[in-house]
């Protein structure tokens, strides 16, 4: 990125994120207009996209929601639930307005409807899943960002981010950079300080799988309390035993001591 300030290139470790979380994978498919950002094909058909326009696609639309001077004229929307807690992490930390779920049809041109929004830009998390959202979007003229796979749809998305949006962590990963460089241009962050929030609360989390996880951690509490209350019942055990032992050898021991008194004495 030489046209833009040297503080707005990406580092070694904001690569190696988009790396771990398999954000350069894309679909075995690609779209004519995506092709610009492929960086080659593998042997088994996967197309992989080229990390540098990522992160250049991603300083751009940062720049462009930082330009907004009312952070709640953004509106953030995933219909799928992979991103919809991305969404909303996005729009707790940058002040945007949120729309995870459901896209109810008429949010943008029915004023009626009790959700009636009128954003200045939207950001979606899938053009094919948040196709009503770009349709009305065109028909009043708010701007689109869209995280883009390589066999994604650009009619009427103005800028696409390059991404793997079949990936949860890459989908929450890309909301934590741009939501981090948003605030970076703000002046909000400072770009020589670590931001506090992890990138770990942006990701889709199975319903199921927390379950499990927490009936384990239960189970495994539990086991740890019934291996506790047998050793301290064996403890109180001993020490009853111990008690009584005591107790029996004094009192026969004054027993007999008494009775070897009256004998004598007679």
């Amino acid at each position: 990125m030489s046209h833009v300030p040297a503080c707005l290139n990406a580092t070694e470790e904001d690569l190696q994120l988009l790396l771990s979380a398999k954000a350069h994978l894309g679909a075995q498919n690609v779209d004519s207009h995506m092709l610009p950002y492929v960086f080659k094909r593998r042997t088994d058909g996967v197309h992989l996209i080229n990390v540098g326009k990522t992160w250049e696609k991603l300083v751009f639309a940062a720049r462009v929601i930082a330009a907004i001077e009312n952070p709640e004229d953004v509106c953030v929307i995933s219909s799928r639930p992979a991103g919809q807690r991305a969404v909303l992490k996005f729009g707790a930390n940058t002040g945007a307005k949120a729309i995870a779920g459901r896209f109810t049809p008429g949010n943008f041109t029915n004023y009626i409807t009790r959700q009636f929004k009128e954003p200045r830009i939207i950001v979606v998390t899938d053009p094919r899943a948040d196709h009503q959202a770009i349709k009305e979007a065109s028909y009043v003229n708010i701007p689109v960002i869209a995280f883009c796979n390589t066999d994604a749809p650009l009619e009427h998305v103005d800028v696409a981010i390059p991404i793997n949006n079949a990936s949860n962590h890459a989908i929450g990963l890309g909301y934590w950079l741009l939501a981090r460089e948003v605030l970076r241009l703000r002046g909000t962050l400072p770009r020589d300080e670590a931001w506090n929030v992890m990138v770990d609360m942006f990701f889709y989390r199975d319903p199921e799988e927390a379950e499990k996880e927490a009936a384990a951690a239960a189970a495994k509490a539990a086991e740890g309390e019934n291996w506790e209350a047998p050793a301290e019942a064996a403890a109180a055990d001993a020490g009853a035993i111990s008690g009584n032992w005591e107790s029996a050898e004094v009192s026969d021991w004054v027993g007999e001591t008494s009775a070897a008194a009256v004998d004598w004495a007679a």
